[in-house]
């Protein structure tokens, strides 16, 4: 033992501390020529990082989430935190909130927001292109608290109240899952509500062309004629880019239309560049149909992919973007 604690002390500091804790490692082994072994699996590790961390990367939104819910706990608990906010109990959680994700979004994203004076000041719909993650609408919503300090609820799938802990969560970010009625009337009291028509199908099975998925829904339309405000077409640039997902593999098309759960892995999480671009409000018609109101929003929605982002969509390009000095026009 005594040999190998003088090798630990012997020749250059890095080589002597390898050398210590290969000896160590056999010792308590009993493998001779571990620091074969440990060569090789380090190499494997160098060889894998790169398909490691795209996988990974997508976690730390899962992280940012649970921060978000963790805040909104202790917020709870702090009730002597209310008379600074007497107006509405939730509403410093909501500013600690959209200053966490928009800060996320500056530095993770270089975020940008275009247009948001077409958003009216009243009641509307914004219906969007639904990427693989949710997280430029909260970006969107983030920035449009910071701005404006206006809130803006949103339309999810069933599932995601589901998720442990989730419901705090949804509940201080006005998420509602439906029915028209629930949405109708948070629009007819003066707020702003959000809906992606494609829902999670366009999500995991939309790709880097950025196809439309929405089928026939209409039902978006039919709330906004119900409530009689306009609708508002948003989307925002690369947001393939950042996060892609393994849908055109056909097992997983094939499972998900059995469980009608997003069981396609998810990977990415890259700092591309996104900007939200939002687009002129179509008005209310009273003599405009369902149909030809969904048919008008998803042709202004498509009508923001042709004109903002390149197809097919790229993540080296999503990236350079970046460094771009000027901002692309509106």
């Amino acid at each position: 033992m005594t040999g190998g604690n003088e090798s630990c002390t012997a020749g250059p500091i890095p080589m002597s501390y390898l050398t210590c804790l290969t000896y160590i490692l056999e010792e308590w082994t009993g493998v001779e020529h571990i620091g074969d072994y440990l060569s090789y699996a380090f190499y494997i590790v160098w060889v894998l990082f790169p398909l490691i961390l795209v996988f990974v990367l997508p976690g730390v939104i899962v992280v940012l989430f649970y921060v978000s819910i963790l805040v909104l706990y202790v917020y709870k608990r702090k009730n002597e935190l209310k008379e600074a906010y007497s107006h509405d109990f939730w509403s410093g959680a909501g500013e600690t909130l959209a200053t966490m994700w928009d800060g996320h979004g500056r530095i993770w994203h270089g975020y940008e927001l275009h247009g948001v004076e077409n958003i009216p000041q009243g009641a509307g719909l914004i219906v969007f292109y639904h990427g693989a993650t949710p997280v430029d609408y909260i970006y969107f919503m983030a920035r449009l608290h910071v701005m404006q300090r206006r809130h803006c609820s949103v339309v999810a799938d069933h599932f995601v109240s589901r998720l442990p802990g989730f419901k705090i969560l949804l509940d201080v970010f006005g998420v509602i899952h439906g029915p028209k009625e629930a949405c109708v009337s948070t629009l007819k009291k003066g707020r702003l509500l959000a809906i992606a028509p494609g829902g999670l199908r366009e999500a995991l099975f939309s790709d880097e062309m950025y196809t439309i998925m929405w089928s026939n829904r209409k039902g978006f339309a039919q709330v906004a004629i119900d409530a009689k405000v306009p609708i508002i077409p948003m989307f925002t640039q690369n947001v393939r880019e950042g996060f892609r997902t393994l849908g055109g593999i056909k097992i997983f098309r094939v499972l998900y239309e059995r469980i009608r759960l997003p069981v396609v892995p998810l990977y990415g999480g890259f700092p591309v560049k996104l900007r939200t671009f939002i687009g002129e409000p179509i008005p209310y018609e009273p003599n405009m149909t369902a149909e030809e109101l969904a048919t008008k929003t998803q042709a202004a929605v498509q009508a923001l992919i042709d004109k903002h982002q390149k197809i097919p969509g790229n993540i080296f390009r999503a990236l350079m973007e970046r460094f771009q000095t000027q901002k692309k026009e509106d």
